[in-house]
């Protein structure tokens, strides 16, 4: 069972959720949080696997929360669920840390979809958001990137692995695809995220980006 905290400060958009998440057996919302500090104290009592995190809310936003949870709780992931899709929110959404961003107007399916992609680990993100993420990394200067050595370290087998990653495959479905097993995967992973400087897939997408690992109608 894959347990959620809803965190919106719009009490019609966690009735709306509750009910859309009601239709898959393998979810349960286990609390709702009005404000990003609700969010933060409610993931350290109740443990999560998931958070649908608003970004613009009172007291704490959705940007801080996220911050505060990754940092503190690192096995629970913020999938961001907003209708801001302006560059910053964007970018310091994911520069906190959220594993995916999805706008409110996503089809019902699809957001629960992600939740569970988010839950094994797969990386989500709106096909609007993806555009800026790729115009943003494709301009000198602007995205983070390590030394050029870094990516040179890679091997073969690295590179094709981050390619599926920043895809958005989780580490189950990447083995799948390459006839590994899970736990060879996972040491791939570890390995380039040590590599690139990284601390999370979402990260390590958007420099597979940069590098042109992936191609952008992929996503």
């Amino acid at each position: 069972m894959i347990r959620v905290i809803l965190c919106d400060d719009q009490p019609i958009v966690t009735e709306g959720l509750q009910v859309i998440l009601r239709q898959a057996a393998d979810l349960v919302v286990v609390g709702i949080a009005q404000d990003g500090a609700e969010a933060v104290e409610l993931v350290a009592r109740l443990r999560p696997d998931v958070v649908l995190m608003d970004l613009r809310m009172p007291i704490l936003n959705g940007i801080q929360a996220t911050q505060q949870i990754r940092q503190g709780f690192p096995d629970t992931r913020v999938l961001v669920l907003t209708t801001y899709d302006e560059d910053e929110w964007v970018l310091d959404a994911i520069r906190a840390g959220a594993a995916g961003y999805l706008l409110k107007d996503t089809p019902r399916d699809q957001i629960i979809g992600a939740i569970r992609g988010t839950a094994a680990g797969a990386t989500h993100i709106d096909p609007k958001v993806a555009g800026k993420l790729f115009a943003y990394v494709a301009q000198p200067g602007n995205a983070p990137a390590p030394q050029s050595t870094l990516a040179v370290e890679l091997s073969a087998r690295e590179r094709e692995i981050l390619g599926l990653l920043a895809t958005g495959l989780a580490n189950a479905e990447i083995a799948d695809r390459l006839f590994l097993s899970k736990g060879t995967v996972q040491n791939y992973v570890s390995s380039i995220f040590v590599k690139l400087d990284v601390s999370d897939r979402t990260q390590a997408a958007i420099l597979a980006l940069r590098y042109g690992l992936v191609d952008s109608e992929r996503f």
